[in-house]
């Protein structure tokens, strides 16, 4: 009877847990249809306020269930984004653009985007007023374009250069009994090297110089054109560190104004001729996003495929390209009678050479029937590249990392884990000599290591013969620019390895152009289609709230957490830039 009573008692309260899950999730149901249908009125006189407080993504995700509930999405969609911004240029009733940015979580290539939207607003004749209570080397390149630039008395500004750091794992691995079988070919292919070093190699240290002074050096050529500062005199400021508080950033006139927010409010009502006492019409840049569709699935389309993240094998998740689910994407584009050319928007380190060579074949059967462009963004590199070289036209940023054409296999060797430090031993009884090839519990013979190698040559030899196709070069000269070396885009260009400098508004005209479309005549249609917040809950959300309480109970060894589940989510050769390339 007592564990009749305990059986009940358990299925009631099951029943209730159901039941409670189910009215919250259906609250939430309710309060994201109230808040997509909520009616954005914009008041005449108002002010677009972005505040960039998000990481900014190719394209925006309301996976959680925090955006579900909230009028936020979980990022700030690049896309959504440059479309609000153009959306504000020709809206009467937007006066100006306030640039609430302290520190913005993107790449380059994707600040150089929404740099060039802001640029193409003020051309309307309307004002951006840019306000920070410390600003970032990244953030104050954004708001170098304002017109007046606001920084809070007591705060800071970053004005001394771009840097790279990579985390070297090397003594890790050796007090682990780990021993990892490094097999790569090209000796700038530095992927690896935080696995068997303690520090940079040169040619590792040539490449990142090269690329980062590249990127520095067109970064510091913008913002003298922005606030009327010669490079040269730039340059000393910066390699000097003279910017040590905010009366420094003022006297040197990298800032306009010191102030705090509600002075740069001050400053525009003024502007707008709204009294002081009265409040200012500021439009939040999720509400206003809302009014922006551009996407029509009605006649002729491009199609703009966002290839973000890792190379996978399958169908991968929606943080990475999964072989299956891009190769499902391009198909389809290609057998749609109304799409009439692709864009391929990559954004991508690489990851696994045969994911990576799924999605080429794609590529190169879709670029027999209609045009194929590739916009690269922040990254485009190793895999990346790959996955890119076989379209008509490729476009790049100055600013974007790309390159890095080379393979490598790592093989991790776990005995004297096993044995030294946990006492575990093994044995095996195989039918062959080689049945147990490749095996983690010994280390490699050396005809199996040379099997091995001979298959990463082999791969080798498939990439830069195929990228010297697409390139159009003899395939000797791409290997001078291969051997795993990553450029800059503006470098990239000048050895050949892009056809153009520009942005993604570039790629897409080259299409349309290409498909002889005129503009206006077209519609662009986004491709993977991305899940909805319920196909979300069903199938990641559950391992999206463990991910996120990993991250913020492992605090500040997050980042050595995620490289070694890139590690050990490594399968084949891989196609990858040097490990976890961070610019800052």
């Amino acid at each position: 009877m007592r564990q009749f009573f305990k059986y009940v008692l358990a299925t009631i309260t099951g029943i209730f847990i159901i039941g409670l899950v189910g009215v919250v999730l259906l609250i939430g149901f309710a309060a994201a249809l109230a808040s997509s249908d909520k009616e954005v009125t914009v008041a005449s006189n108002s002010v677009l306020e972005l505040k960039l407080d998000r990481p900014i993504a190719e394209r925006e995700s309301r996976t959680s269930f925090n955006s579900m509930l909230s009028s936020q999405a979980d990022n700030i969609g690049l896309d959504q984004l440059k479309a609000t911004i153009r959306r504000a240029k020709t809206d009467d009733d937007i006066k100006g653009i306030l640039l609430n940015v302290e520190l913005v979580q993107a790449g380059m290539a994707s600040l150089e985007e929404v740099r060039n939207a802001l640029l193409d607003f003020k051309k309307s004749g309307k004002f951006i007023v840019a306000y920070a209570d410390a600003a970032s080397e990244k953030s104050y390149y954004l708001t170098s374009v304002a017109n007046r630039i606001y920084l809070n008395p007591q705060g800071t500004l970053e004005f001394n250069g771009l840097s790279s750091e990579t985390m070297y794992y090397k003594n890790l691995f050796d007090k682990a009994g780990i021993q990892p079988q490094i097999f790569r070919v090209g000796s700038f292919k530095s992927a690896v090297e935080p696995f068997f070093r303690e520090n940079m190699s040169d040619s590792a240290r040539l490449q990142t110089s090269s690329f980062l002074n590249s990127l520095n050096d067109f970064m510091i050529g913008n913002v003298a054109t922005a606030r009327k500062i010669t490079p040269a005199r730039l340059k000393v400021i910066s390699d000097s560190m003279l910017v040590h508080n905010a009366d420094d950033a003022k006297r040197l006139g990298l800032v306009t104004h010191l102030g705090y927010y509600d002075q740069a409010l001050d400053y525009m009502k003024g502007k707008l001729g709204v009294e002081k006492d009265d409040k200012l019409s500021l439009v939040d840049l999720s509400d206003y996003s809302k009014t922006d569709d551009e996407d029509s699935a009605s006649g002729n389309r491009i199609a703009v495929i966002y290839a973000d993240g890792d190379i996978v094998t399958g169908k991968g998740g929606s943080d990475n390209i999964g072989s299956t689910r891009f190769a499902e994407a391009i198909r389809k584009a290609r057998l749609d009678d109304k799409v009439k050319a692709v864009v391929l928007r990559v954004n991508s380190p690489g990851g696994s050479s045969l994911a990576s060579d799924i999605i080429y074949r794609e590529v190169m059967l879709i670029k027999k029937v209609k045009p194929v462009v590739c916009s690269m963004s922040d990254v485009a590199a190793s895999g990346g590249y790959f996955i890119a070289m076989g379209c008509d036209t490729i476009v790049a940023h100055p600013n974007t990392i790309t390159g890095s054409i080379g393979v490598f296999g790592v093989l991790p060797n776990i005995e004297p884990l096993l044995s030294d430090k946990l006492g575990i031993t093994t044995d095996r009884v195989t039918t062959g000599k080689f049945s147990d090839f490749p095996t983690i519990t010994r280390a490699l013979t050396p005809f199996e290591q040379t099997q091995f190698q001979n298959e990463i040559n082999r791969i080798y030899a498939d990439f830069t013969t195929k990228a010297a196709q697409g390139r159009k070069m003899p395939v000797e000269r791409l290997r001078g620019f291969a051997s795993g070396r990553v450029w800059s885009g503006s470098e990239a260009k000048a050895r050949g390895l892009v056809d153009v400098l520009g942005s993604f508004d570039d790629a897409l005209k080259i299409a349309a152009r290409r498909a002889k479309l005129k503009d206006g005549d077209y519609s662009i249609q986004k491709l993977p289609r991305q899940k909805t917040f319920a196909e979300s809950i069903f199938s990641g959300f559950g391992e999206e709230a463990r991910m996120r309480m990993v991250r913020e109970e492992m605090g500040p060894i997050y980042p050595v957490y995620q490289q070694y589940k890139k590690l050990s989510e490594m399968k084949g050769a891989q196609m990858r830039m040097p490990f976890e390339l961070n610019i800052n």
